[in-house]
């Protein structure tokens, strides 16, 4: 505006590169501002109108306002605008035509034809390219304006109006029906077609923020080898990208009436790793038991929740759990309790008693701030940085590695603060240690070997990015789940892929380098294996690292004192007590480097078994044991149902015929469905289907029959 008033055109066109290429970077960086400049009325549309406008205000001030131009200017812009609503309407269509009610993988909907999706150039960002187009018209007038070559502004002005007619054009062909998605009863019709072929007996059911898809990622391993046919249920579409390499069937149903009519009716058990709200939408079916098997065994309130009492049971992975739900009394019964191990840690290996390098490395990993401001939820606000600071100033040097929760910073602005102090610090000690001599010599005896597994990470990571790419590139979430089908050989191969990114992982950097490792690779377990010693906060990282037996600290950020602290959590029992200045550093690092200074090497032992159980049989064995006790109780349960509609049906004939006339004057006839001739011979796995028993339960007790528990 200030050039455009002045009036300067190159100051001008300057400015308006600058904000061109600020609004791309903001747009391609994902900024939060983008959202925030939207709520306030300034979003893109209104943002590039100003920019045109702040073009007309020049012309004017420069006396071109009685010029050809000028209005050339004007109804340039206009005309824009005026093709802004077609194209967005046509996008939008299309979007929404291709938006399925599921989104699946490892599902076969071969009954159901779905298009390719179209080219992700035109759809993607669709707005924004087409607001770009302005640059022709705005660069031509300006050209116009500052050499006095009118045709210049009038070929910039033609040239945008044609982009923008062409780029309609270019999107009408997928509005044909040929192009867009079956509707949305054919496809879900599609996918109990496919639910009655393939009669899941074990679902997992998942829900939750964008953050949270390590919970549901943690237990797939354990999906794909549980006995019978596993099904994984999602709720959320952004999620599904999120969601690990597996082999088990992924059903995502965002809308809860969608998913209330899928045929669940040979489920018997359904899994769920997190308490939410969408929780209701499943658990109200009768025909299975409902267990949850959280995700994570640890002394946190979570761990105790009373909207646990709504399962049929709730799984811990030793008596630990248990004793925890009996001390809270949130209402769930010690019988509904099954204690199953954690299945997940068969991949950690355990401490062979010295460190793996020259040096020790100290893994450290704070749990999150969590949704209050207890300062006993995590030891990052007030301890984090004297942790890091005290280990690195060790008399014995020490490698870090510092992996944060996922969750970190997403509340409170002050531990996303600290975070990236830690990460700032471990960045500027890594850079001073590679300065000096001792390490520089190490450097230089081992940089063949961590070139090479550099190189070896180049390709694994390129191939694993050919196998994650599963049929046409640019698919969108129809396509992708038309195509996405089991494939062993390639799962196969992408587990052997990652086995190697883990080996070659470490082997990249020094082991004298400290290190922060954040997202899903290189993974919690992996980290555990690498290090010697854990520091971290009351959370089920601290339970699953007992499972190495190696020495750990747990920090008392709330000061409650070290024997209070371990009254209050089981997990501590075997760990040093750091207080927040982090001064007990000493005694863990004595007990990494010294076996014999390691007091707590057998209480570790002891807790370990308490916590998660016995080492037989396996985990995975007795995960399997409870299925498969759940489900037969499922199936008696079912059987009963039926048995007892099936009595009733029985005797409605009776009175019918005392009645003479076939009905019983103010009786409700019951629901043909309901009927079961002979529930014995049918067989517990084909009881009636889930609308047909709730209908029918309620007819029974409407005519005084004993309700199903």
């Amino acid at each position: 505006m200030l050039a455009a008033l002045l009036p300067n055109i190159w100051f001008f066109a300057a400015a308006a590169a600058v904000t061109y290429a600020a609004d791309w970077y903001l747009h391609q960086r994902g900024s939060h501002l983008i959202n925030q400049l939207g709520k306030v009325r300034a979003g893109p549309s209104i943002r590039f109108l100003l920019r045109q406008l702040m073009l007309v205000l020049l012309l004017a001030r420069m006396g071109l306002a009685e010029e050809p131009l000028f209005y050339t200017a004007v109804a340039c812009f206009l005309i824009f605008y005026g093709l802004q609503a077609p194209q967005g309407a046509v996008t939008t269509l299309i979007w929404l035509r291709r938006t399925m009610p599921v989104v699946t993988r490892n599902v076969d909907l071969h009954s159901v034809r779905i298009p390719d999706a179209p080219p992700g150039a035109l759809l993607r960002r669709s707005g924004e390219k087409m607001l770009h187009l302005d640059i022709a018209a705005m660069a031509g007038i300006l050209i116009a304006a500052g050499t006095g070559e009118d045709r210049v502004g009038y070929v910039g002005a033609a040239l945008t109006l044609l982009l923008a007619l062409v780029y309609i054009v270019a999107l009408i062909p997928y509005m044909r029906r040929s192009r867009l998605v079956p509707p949305v009863a054919a496809v879900l019709k599609a996918v109990d077609t496919w639910l009655r072929e393939y009669q899941p007996t074990v679902v997992l059911y998942f829900s939750g923020s964008n953050e949270s898809a390590y919970q549901g990622n943690m237990w797939l391993e354990t999906m794909a080898r549980v006995e019978g046919r596993p099904l994984i249920v999602m709720r959320e579409r952004n999620l599904v990208p999120q969601l690990a390499e597996t082999s088990v069937p992924v059903l995502c149903v965002p809308a809860g009436t969608h998913l209330m009519n899928l045929d669940l009716s040979s489920a018997r058990v359904c899994l769920y790793p997190a308490n939410v709200g969408k929780n209701i939408h499943i658990l109200r079916v009768p025909t299975m038991k409902h267990v949850f098997i959280g995700h994570g065994d640890s002394d946190k309130l979570a761990s105790v929740n009373p909207y646990s009492k709504v399962y049929d049971e709730v799984w811990t992975a030793g008596r630990a759990g248990r004793d925890r739900y009996a001390l809270a009394d949130v209402g769930v019964r010690d019988e509904d309790i099954v204690e199953v191990g954690r299945p997940q840690l068969e991949s950690i290996t355990t401490w062979t008693g010295a460190p793996r390098n020259p040096i020790p490395t100290v893994l450290y990993a704070p749990t999150w701030e969590g949704w209050d401001d207890n300062p006993g939820n995590t030891s990052l606000l007030l301890a984090g940085e004297n942790i890091v600071r005290r280990l690195l100033a060790a008399d014995d040097p020490v490698r870090i590695i510092y992996k944060p929760h996922p969750f970190t910073g997403i509340r409170s602005r002050q531990a996303k603060a600290v975070d990236a102090k830690i990460r700032a610090m471990l960045g500027k000690a890594a850079a001073e240690r590679a300065t000096e001599p001792r390490w520089v010599e190490e450097a230089e005896r081992t940089a063949a070997e961590r070139s090479a597994a550099q190189a070896e990470l180049v390709r694994i990571n390129a191939r694993l990015a050919e196998l994650a790419v599963v049929g046409r590139a640019g698919g969108d979430e129809a396509e992708e789940s038309r195509v996405s089908l089991a494939d062993p050989a390639r799962e196969a191969e992408a587990a052997q892929l990652l086995a190697a990114w883990s080996e070659a992982y470490w082997r990249s950097f020094g082991w004298w380098e400290h290190r922060t490792a954040v997202g899903a690779e290189p993974k919690l377990y992996d980290c555990f294996n690498e290090s010697d010693a854990l520091v971290s906060d009351i959370s089920s990282v601290v339970s699953d690292f007992i499972a190495s037996g190696k020495p750990y600290a747990v920090t008392d950020s709330a000061a409650l004192g070290a024997e209070e602290f371990r009254r209050q959590n089981t997990a501590v029992r075997a760990a040093v007590i750091l207080s927040n200045s982090a001064e007990e550093l000493d005694e863990l690092l004595a007990a990494v480097a010294d076996p014999a200074a390691d007091v707590l090497a057998g209480a570790r032992r002891e807790l370990k078994s308490y916590l998660l159980g016995p080492d037989e049989p396996t985990s995975m064995e007795r995960f399997n044991a409870a299925v498969r006790a759940l489900a037969a109780k499922a199936e008696a349960r079912n059987a009963g149902v039926a048995q007892r509609l099936g009595d009733q049906v029985i005797a409605v004939p009776d009175r019918e015929a005392a009645a003479g006339d076939g009905v019983v004057p103010g009786e409700p006839e019951l629901p043909a469905e309901a009927a079961v001739a002979d529930p014995d011979a049918v067989g517990v796995s084909a009881v009636a289907p889930q609308a047909a028993v709730e209908a029918a339960a309620e007819t029974a007790v409407t005519e005084g029959a004993s309700p199903a528990r």
